[in-house]
């Protein structure tokens, strides 16, 4: 609390009839002003909601009847994509055919226009890119075609191992664009 020092008087001054007057001096006990701030602080910190976890938004297919109905996607909605080394993209539409007369090759620069031309062509509903990288594909690669699922904002999309037969179709087909003659 605030207390009065009246303990000792001011200067002395000197001449007849003067009257001595005494100097006040005040001293302020801040005891009190320490408690009170640290009851604020935790009344603050008892108060306040902790930040939540910020993560990033899923996705999820509904749950089906049947379980083998749950992953089934129109086949005329399915552009996959794989993923090969040296920024190599194939991709085909549907399934893969014996032929693989739909196996087409592309690189980073053209697959964003391959994307938009299949979102044009097929109702959001029944969009799904399939990815699958190989095993000679980049870390970066991988994130690369990510970026462009969501530069495109396609909702739909799964990242899949690839298949024996697409890694073969892959390899050779690199092999065969590493032999043609450069123009």
């Amino acid at each position: 609390m605030a207390e009065m020092d009246t303990s000792s008087g001011g200067g002395h001054k000197k001449g007849p009839g003067v009257k001595k007057s005494k100097k006040l001096s005040t001293r302020v006990d801040l005891t009190p002003m320490v408690d009170l701030g640290f009851l604020l602080i935790t009344f603050f910190i008892f108060t306040t909601t902790m930040s939540q976890p910020t993560a990033m938004k899923l996705y999820l297919p509904k749950d089906a009847d049947k379980p083998e109905d749950q992953n089934k996607a129109k086949e005329s909605g399915v552009i996959t994509i794989l993923l090969g080394k040296d920024d190599n993209i194939f991709y085909y539409e549907g399934q893969l055919d014996n032929s693989a007369s739909n196996f087409k090759s592309s690189n980073f620069s053209e697959i964003r226009n391959v994307i938009l031309d299949k979102k044009a062509r097929t109702p959001e509903k029944d969009l799904v890119v399939v990815l699958k990288p190989s095993e000679e594909c980049t870390y970066r690669n991988v994130v690369d075609i990510l970026d462009e699922m969501a530069i495109n904002v396609c909702k739909r999309y799964a990242l899949v191992d690839i298949s024996a037969v697409e890694a073969q179709l892959v390899k050779v087909s690199e092999a065969a664009g590493a032999a043609a003659p450069a123009k």
